[in-house]
């Protein structure tokens, strides 16, 4: 490719940055040409002029004059109107700065880097600020040359003197981030500015910050929003993030969601990862936009996920796994919750280790599900620091601990976790890795309640029945059942039809009873149907039905209910709802008389004695009649 298609080429992308402009530079004002120098200043320096013809620079190069550092400018004319390619290496081997600049960029120097960075050190003794920019820029990223920023810093620092704007700008930001001398913030102010006045439209945006934070200078919103504007104005992608971000949450400027969509938009189009995940965010959750566009959010979460944004990754995985915006595919999410989490994305840890923990799109693995809750708990993420304790208190994943697990729902309490709190009130209770002591129990329930969690206010609920931690006030204790039971808690719904079939802190109603019962037994929970076949077998609240409560006895003894496993070995005994079955009636005392059922006990018993539903046993008989404590 010739060094004028180069130009051309330079120049069409630089135009292509900068929408509103037109490729007709005669119509350009100076803001026009100060927007187009700020994009191509870096490029600049590399054009190798000196290979263009006369009438090449004159009808390509030189309208765009204003764009290319003014001495550059002024001795590539001379250059041109004097045009003696010999001559000028000799002009540069008799030390003339400005030639030996130019030689450096490939004139009759084969791009040799040896001797580039030869001519850049002779340009630099010759007091050539470009020059000086350039030899810092190889030590600051070792081109070249050994990296060493104490030299780059020299370098940027000549150069900023004689007032290169680029050195200006990369001296800034060696002061700001401790580059080859201290951090000092209030010099890297200093720096920016001096480029920023200049149009230098990422040292605009980050003296915006420095106002934002008040570091180096007095915090000053205004001033933020002015700088991140100008570099915005100028194009630079990452002040239109920041600007978003401003608008979003109305720092320095009045909150404005609308507004903060179409700079994320501005931004993400030029390929800013964070501003594409925002966007992402934005159009799942209608943030600054009509209404959610999933498939819009999807596009913007997959192109800053394709390029490593670990907080795209993980929305991504979000999506895959709850069907948000694509089909549900739980291997996926998985991926991408990986993929998040080996960066160090906190959420996306915990997402990993929850889906090695229930086994999503992974097999279970308790080990790895330990290790990656444990790592994000340490980082604080609450959620992760209550499963761990989970882990601790079950030993899943890890050698059982109970001291442990109070640790770290203790933690995870501290933060205001709702499940941690009813955990560690659960753990009081029972006296679980604790001394048991009610008055906790009640404590960690009511904060646990007060937040909405329906196990902790049907717990609570439990404690005001059974007056634990509290005095008994059924009134209560009705209250807090009835609010988890009209959100769909099982449990809640049984206890509460208890207190309908007693009247106890509540006027006795045993069609509610049935109804609390029913919805109860519908949502699969076993004390419920225990209920509801003995509603059936005595009549209460409901006719007497012996199939129907053989029915529901049945359902409740199949998940291991112990008071109707009993009552089924019953109905087998004596043909209630069923024929009679002594064989099944024996079978089924056992199992509740093995489990500690003190009238099962003497029923086993009785079948010993008498040789009904097994062989007669007088040993047996006495052995299970003297455990249920019954003549």
């Amino acid at each position: 490719m010739s060094q004028i298609q180069v130009w051309e080429n330079v120049l069409k992308w630089g135009i292509a940055q900068n929408p509103e402009l037109s490729s007709d530079s005669s119509n350009y004002s100076d803001d026009d040409f100060n927007a187009l120098k700020n994009t191509l200043q870096k490029c600049i320096p590399f054009i190798k002029f000196t290979k263009l013809t006369s009438k090449e620079f004159l009808n390509k190069v030189y309208p765009y004059k204003k764009i290319i550092p003014e001495e550059l400018c002024e001795n590539l004319v001379k250059y041109f109107l004097d045009y003696d390619r010999n001559s000028y290496k000799f002009t540069a081997e008799k030390e003339h700065n400005i030639a030996q600049h130019t030689l450096e960029n490939g004139e009759s120097t084969g791009q040799d880097s040896e001797r580039i960075i030869y001519w850049y050190s002779e340009v630099t003794e010759n007091v050539c600020e470009i020059a000086q920019y350039n030899l810092g820029s190889c030590y600051r990223y070792g081109k070249g040359i050994e990296k060493n920023d104490i030299k780059a810093f020299e370098c940027y620092k000549k150069s900023a003197d004689q007032g290169y704007l680029n050195a200006r700008f990369e001296l800034g930001y060696c002061y700001s981030n401790g580059i080859g001398t201290e951090v000092n913030k209030a010099k890297a102010f200093e720096y920016y500015k001096l480029a920023a006045e200049k149009g230098h439209n990422i040292a605009q945006n980050n003296l915006g910050n420095l106002y934002e934070y008040g570091e180096g200078t007095g915090k000053d919103l205004e001033q933020a929003i002015y700088w991140y504007n100008k570099a915005a104005e100028n194009g630079n992608n990452v002040a239109q993030y920041n600007l978003s971000l401003c608008y979003r949450y109305g720092i320095g400027v009045e909150k404005n969601e609308a507004k903060s969509f179409e700079y994320y938009k501005k931004s993400a189009d030029q390929g800013n990862l964070k501003a594409q995940y925002r966007l992402g965010y934005c159009y799942e959750n209608g943030i600054g936009t009509d209404a959610n566009k999933l498939n819009a959010a999807i596009y913007w979460y997959n192109k800053a996920a394709e390029n490593g944004n670990d907080a795209a990754q993980y929305n991504l995985g979000r999506c895959y796994g709850f069907g948000i915006g694509v089909e549900k595919n739980e291997a996926k999410a998985f991926e991408y919750y990986k993929k998040s989490a080996n960066q160090g994305y906190l959420n996306a840890q915990y997402s990993l280790g929850y889906s090695y923990d229930k086994g999503i799109g992974i097999d279970v693995n308790k080990e790895k599900a330990f290790e990656l809750y444990r790592i994000a708990a340490e980082k604080g993420h609450i959620v992760s620091q209550s499963n761990l304790g989970i882990l601790y208190e079950h030993g899943k994943g890890v050698g059982k601990d109970l001291k442990k697990a109070i640790d770290w729902y203790n933690k995870a309490a501290e933060n205001g976790y709702e499940i941690a709190q009813y955990n560690l009130g659960r753990c009081y209770r029972d006296g679980i890795g604790v001394e048991k002591n009610g008055v906790k129990a009640f404590e960690y329930y009511k904060k646990s309640a007060d937040q909405g969690y329906l196990e902790a206010q049907c717990g609570l609920g439990y404690l005001y029945d059974n007056g634990i931690g509290t005095e008994i006030n059924k009134a209560k204790a009705f209250e807090y059942f009835k609010i988890a039971a009209d959100k769909g808690y099982s449990i809640a719904q049984n206890n509460l039809g208890i207190l309908y079939e007693t009247g106890k802190g509540i006027e006795k109603d045993l069609v509610k009873t049935i109804y609390c019962y029913n919805k109860a037994a519908e949502n699969g929970y076993k004390g419920a149907q225990y209920n509801l076949g003995r509603c059936y077998e005595f009549g209460i609240g409901v006719k007497k039905n012996d199939i129907k409560a053989f029915e529901y006895y049945n359902k409740s003894a199949g998940q291991g209910y112990l008071d109707a496993q009993f009552k089924l070995g019953h109905c087998y005994d004596k043909g209630i709802g069923i024929d009679v079955n002594k064989e099944k009636a024996f079978e089924l005392y056992r199992i509740a008389a093995e489990k500690g059922h003190n009238d099962a006990q003497y029923k086993l018993g009785y079948l010993h004695e008498n040789g009904e539903g097994t062989e007669k046993n007088t040993d047996n008989a006495t052995y299970w009649l003297q455990k249920s404590n019954r003549k």
